[in-house]
């Protein structure tokens, strides 16, 4: 059987028999192309390790038939000098880029704090601007109220100073 129809019966997906399979180590047929090729013996383990996962065992602990428990080992990988020296390089121009970024977004900061006082000025010489025309149309406001208060201000009445006048004219005064 091929992957596909292993995970079929299996109900899991064809990654987790690939997973599996790669996990517990299994020594699988392959067809030409490179596909697992199961046969019967290889999907009862597959049941097998199902069945251990179900029941709450861990991958890298699961005990295969006629195999030892699995232990994980991590292998450490092999160093020598090229490739030490090419990490260092690695570590070097990493920290200089940093280094790069850390000064442009400096500059960014300081260029920005710069055009937030020069807007700052400009906001306090259009305040003063501003005050300025409200002071001088207050003033202008004044001067047409002391208009209109002498524009319509009471005037003796033209009667009552003919009357005056002519009577004043009789006695003389």
């Amino acid at each position: 059987m091929n992957t596909s129809a292993v995970a079929k019966m299996l109900g899991v997906s064809p990654s987790t028999i690939q997973r599996w399979v790669k996990q517990a180590n299994l020594q699988m047929e392959r067809t030409e192309l490179g596909h697992y090729q199961f046969s019967e013996e290889s999907i009862e383990v597959l049941k097998d390790i199902q069945e251990q996962l179900n029941n709450g065992v861990l991958l890298q602990d699961l005990k295969l038939k006629g195999k030892k428990p699995r232990k994980a080992t991590v292998a450490l990988p092999q160093t020598d000098a090229g490739v030490e020296k090419l990490l260092q390089r690695m570590d070097y121009l990493e920290n200089k880029l940093n280094g790069k970024a850390d000064d442009v977004v400096s500059y960014q900061i300081l260029q920005h704090r710069r055009e937030i006082e020069d807007l700052q000025t400009e906001v306090a010489r259009l305040n003063e601007i501003i005050e300025g025309m409200q002071q001088a149309a207050a003033h202008r406001e004044e001067a047409v109220m002391e208009d209109n208060k002498a524009l319509f201000s009471p005037v003796p009445s033209f009667k009552k100073l003919k009357k005056r006048s002519f009577i004043s004219s009789f006695f003389g005064l």
